[in-house]
């Protein structure tokens, strides 16, 4: 005989909610925009935008970052190709501008966030290695030829790193690997953004929920501390990635109020459950 499940019991609120116009103010001063999205969370689930003002309020009230640069870390969020929210990158460019951001301010993270595709090559490639090993196709990692050797130099130069996850790539790809070393060093040669930036921009795109590529995080997270970052910093990068779920809310419930206006019934009922 099965146990009965344990009753859970809802916690007491910690707090008076916010009013509507509390929130709206609140939403205002952390992204500088108040649109319909905003408004039909407001409208269906104020209780959860109360909690996301909170949650998203945590890096704005430590204030590691300066406005400018957390608007970036969020645009490489939104902007990366893991995710691709057109909304957010439309909304983040333009708080970035109001805060001072430059043109090719922006244009860097945006070309900082393109070499994201190289991660298929740096989890496919090891596992290749290893599989040509098992068949007896491959003896283990050889020494670099000259070539090899100069083209690991010059990543080493341009990107000012170097780690042994690309050991494989050189190896077996020398061709795939200088290429991707000339088009991910682009904003390391002509932008303007300070290392500890560009390695904050990798970090955000790195451990977004819909990519989490661990090792890269590590990495960036190394280099950022070699650069001057400091520990609040680089958890505020962290804390503003890790708010990109309310984009479901953002998303659905406009959705559910355009469906809801077909159905007038519905709509009664949805004003009497909130």
């Amino acid at each position: 005989m099965s146990a009965e499940p344990p009753s859970v019991q809802k916690p007491s609120p910690a707090r008076e909610s916010p009013s509507p116009q509390e929130l709206r103010r609140a939403v205002i001063e952390m992204h500088g925009a108040w649109d319909e999205q905003w408004e039909a969370v407001l409208e269906f689930a104020p209780h959860l935008l109360a909690a996301y003002v909170r949650l998203a309020g945590v890096p704005h009230r430590k204030g590691h970052l300066d406005g400018k640069t957390r608007e970036l870390v969020y645009l490489a969020v939104d902007a990366a190709v893991t995710h691709l929210h057109a909304p957010g990158v439309r909304q983040h460019i333009r708080r970035a501008l109001d805060l001072g951001a430059t043109p090719g301010e922006i244009t860097e993270v945006i070309e900082l966030t393109t070499p994201v595709g190289i991660h298929a090559m740096n989890i496919g490639v090891p596992l290749l290695a290893e599989v040509l090993e098992e068949r007896g196709l491959r003896d283990g990692p050889g020494e670099p030829d000259p070539h090899q050797q100069e083209l690991k130099e010059r990543f080493t130069a341009s990107r000012g790193y170097w780690n042994p996850f690309w050991d494989e790539i050189l190896e077996l790809d020398p061709e795939m690997f200088e290429a991707y070393t000339d088009f991910s060093s682009v904003s390391w040669q002509h932008g303007s953004l300070e290392p500890k930036v560009k390695e904050f921009i990798y970090t955000a795109f790195d451990c977004a929920a819909t990519h989490l590529y661990a090792k890269g995080i590590k990495v960036h997270l190394q280099n950022a501390l070699c650069y001057g970052a400091t520990a609040g910093e680089l958890l505020e990068v962290m804390e503003i990635a890790a708010t990109m779920g309310i984009q479901s809310a953002l998303q659905a419930f406009p959705v559910l109020r355009q469906e809801l206006l077909t159905r007038p019934t519905a709509v009664a009922a949805a004003q009497e459950d909130a």
